[in-house]
């Protein structure tokens, strides 16, 4: 069974949201097809009515058709059917706005160095791109999440003329699909959902259900796939880790999901790499909620 086939969602659905809910996947391949307008609009503005703490919206949504800029943006993120897709929406986290509407009404501002302002925010900027996702899928359309645009965070601000306290969250990829594709396996809420209390699975039943989750994914061994997870043990975790890891590939005969995922896709040891160049990024796009907060201008004294 392939990553893309799944078991767990059902023939027949309470009703049709929920069918979509089950059946939604992402989608990387686009037919050379325009979105009509209307279509999109209803799209954008369905997005625009999801939850947002205290509804401030603290977001902008950049809607990219260029074909250059589709290409550079393919480039920048190594995913060529970024090229391909009709639509891409860049969602922003924008506080720009909601300072300039806050000097317009002589109203104090400090979102851009308060940490529980740009938590709020960024959950508001993935909730309005999930809305969008979810209203594209109701119309006959597909769409995927871009993360690694913010590997270039400083470029695509420069691209798109982002302004002051305006920062890149994710890219979303909008358009028809070539083949509907088909949902992949999920952990179920007998994995993910808790009552009353976080408990943890015993080791076996941890093991056995990211196994169902991830049936049939082994992946070759080979010298080069050898070698490279190993180094990446190396450096992480020593030369102890890299021994142990080494013993149970050669034992197992092939690499497993997470040996996958973290040594040789999603690198344990480059994966945090430039922490300190995001964190001055960020700050030099106008957000300091990682650094003591001191006021401008002092308090008045008292009288």
């Amino acid at each position: 069974m392939s990553r893309n086939e799944s078991t767990s969602y059902q023939k027949s659905y309470a009703n049709e949201t929920m069918k979509l809910l089950f059946e939604r996947a992402s989608c990387r391949s686009f037919l050379d097809k325009k979105i009509p307008r209307e279509v999109l609009n209803a799209i954008l503005e369905a997005g625009t009515h999801s939850a947002t703490a205290g509804n401030l919206q603290p977001y902008s949504i950049i809607k990219i058709e260029n074909a250059e800029n589709k290409l550079k943006l393919s480039e920048m993120c190594e995913q060529s059917f970024i090229g391909e897709a009709p639509v891409l929406l860049l969602f922003c986290l924008d506080f720009n706005r909601l300072e300039r509407w806050a000097k317009l009404e002589v109203a104090p501002f400090t979102a851009t160095s308060s940490f529980r302002h740009f938590w709020v925010s960024f959950q508001d900027t993935i909730i309005c791109a999930q809305s969008m996702c979810t209203a594209a899928d109701s119309m006959g359309l597909g769409s995927v999440f871009i993360g690694t645009v913010i590997d270039n965070p400083a470029e695509v601000e420069r691209m798109f003329k982002l302004p002051k306290d305006v920062f890149p969250v994710v890219l979303v990829c909008l358009g028809y699909p070539k083949v509907r594709p088909k949902p992949a396996n999920k952990l179920g809420p007998d994995v993910v959902v808790h009552s009353e209390y976080y408990c943890e699975l015993k080791d076996r039943q941890l093991l056995s259900a990211y196994g169902k989750k991830y049936k049939d994914m082994k992946l070759p061994l080979t010298n080069e796939r050898l070698e490279e997870i190993l180094k990446v043990c190396r450096v992480v975790h020593g030369r102890k880790f890299e021994e142990k890891c080494a013993e149970k590939m050669k034992t197992d005969g092939f690499v497993n999901v997470p040996q996958n995922y973290f040594g040789l896709h999603y690198r344990a040891n480059l994966m945090p790499e430039g922490n300190d160049q995001y964190l001055k990024v960020m700050e030099e796009s106008g957000f300091n909620w990682f650094k003591k907060y001191n006021p401008t201008t002092p308090s008045a004294p008292r009288t």
